[in-house]
């Protein structure tokens, strides 16, 4: 039943491949890598980089480590950006569809389900589930739905919900999704961010001469803080931290899912590993770069990572979930809707 409204909703994750099979990881894999906003590098180099080296080796890796966290159910990601649609279809009466960015569905398969389920729409509104800016994340999301949308010639206005990082709703939501933890034994709290090269944070900066200019450039305000994912990454944390009235020595960040050099350091995994010889042998960890679990966060961190942290010495690792589908997670994206679908 069509919508009174002739608005419709996508949310946008990163995606996932089909299934646990190497055929179809290694499918993901290519597309996801083969973007030039992941790898910026030439197309014939990323094409002999990615086809030739990097997927052969790793699609296999990669499936059994999927096949890890796999549910009855699917990819826990997929899953649970579709739990987040039901609970947002349950409270408005736009229609809402999801997209990814890798993989299924995609954003074709998004527009024509709400074509379909809304004929005379006039504007699409799309959140992408990236709380901060970067070339990789939020900015290919956003991209790749522009693509297919002027490809298709669609005739419906489209929009984009800004990186959310700063905002109240989503700040409280991720603050009280961590505080009953905080009852728990802990030495430290590891905020562990997705990494990114900083060349693709150099590349973002508007003013071309700010970020990473000097250690402190993520204090001193400037315009590039629009696109800066490590000023955006520290914010969070410190607006986080605050609110939960975590003093700044029981908390540090770092980053994770590197893949060659120069990348953002410090380095989640060399962190876990160093922990414990600095006393810090209960730990709390969390992926606020992501909102919905997935393979970076069950796999890589609250598995491999909680191996390397306890066979340092660690007494207790506890890593707390992404927002996934928590009530105020919920109610932050309604409000983000209800303020749009209000213009």
């Amino acid at each position: 039943m069509a919508s009174n409204s002739k608005k419709g909703i996508v949310l946008m994750n990163l995606g996932s491949p089909d299934s646990t099979k190497v055929p179809d990881v290694r499918k993901y894999l290519d597309e996801f890598l083969m973007d030039e906003r992941v790898i910026d590098k030439p197309w014939l180099f990323r094409a002999l980089l990615v086809k030739g080296i990097i997927v052969p080796f790793r699609a296999p890796k990669s499936a059994e480590a999927y096949e890890k966290i796999w549910t009855e159910e699917g990819s826990p990601l997929v899953v649970l950006t579709k739990h987040l649609q039901e609970a947002l279809q349950a409270r408005i009466e736009e229609p809402v569809e999801i997209a990814m960015r890798y993989g299924n569905p995609t954003p074709q398969d998004a527009y024509e389900k709400l074509l379909k389920r809304q004929p005379d729409l006039e504007e699409v509104i799309v959140l992408p589930l990236y709380p901060h800016y970067a070339m990789s994340s939020y900015e290919t999301a956003i991209e790749y739905m522009k693509e297919v949308y002027k490809k298709e010639k669609y005739p419906f206005k489209l929009s984009f919900i800004p990186p959310f990082y700063n905002e109240e709703s989503y700040l409280s939501a991720l603050a009280e999704n961590i505080r009953p933890y905080l009852n728990q034994k802990h030495d430290h709290i590891l905020f562990s961010y997705h990494g990114i090269p900083g060349r693709h944070i150099r590349k973002s900066d508007v003013t071309g001469s700010h970020c990473l200019a000097s250690e402190n450039c993520c204090e001193v305000d400037s315009p590039a803080h629009q696109f800066c994912y490590r000023h955006q990454v520290r914010t969070t944390t410190k607006l986080v931290t605050e609110k939960l009235g975590i003093s700044t020595g029981q908390y540090s960040i770092s980053f994770q899912s590197r893949l060659g050099k120069g990348w953002l350091e410090p380095f989640t995994d060399f962190r876990l590993a160093e922990m414990p010889k600095e006393g810090i042998r209960n730990l709390l960890i969390l992926c606020p770069a992501f909102v919905s679990d997935c393979l970076e966060t069950l796999e890589e961190i609250a598995m491999r990572g909680k191996e390397i942290f306890m066979q340092a010495g660690g007494e207790s690792f506890t890593m707390i979930p992404c927002l996934n589908t928590h009530p105020l997670w919920i109610d932050a994206v309604e409000n983000y809707m209800r303020e749009r679908i209000g213009e």
